[in-house]
């Protein structure tokens, strides 16, 4: 793992994200001691949990009048 003071990593910052591209993480160190204060890594790509079917069977109830008409998408939308 790469570590950088921050006036290395204002230096070279253009640097740096290239590599952390690359899959590498950057370590930023901070003051005389240099005490690590932070990392830049990539974003991991997050893939949604799948959802199970029929989640809410049974917890909810519709019901639509007999009388009911659909509108036209035209009339839904406001367009006519």
């Amino acid at each position: 793992m790469l570590a950088l003071t921050v006036g290395e990593l204002k230096a070279t910052f253009s640097v740096v994200l290239d590599r952390v591209q690359a899959g590498e993480t950057v370590q930023i160190l901070y003051g005389r001691a240099k005490k690590p204060v932070a990392q830049i890594e990539p974003i991991k790509e997050r893939v949604p949990a799948k959802r199970p079917l029929g989640l809410l069977k049974g917890k909810a109830i519709m019901n639509v009048p007999d009388n009911f008409k659909f509108k036209t998408a035209e009339e839904f939308l406001g367009l006519e």
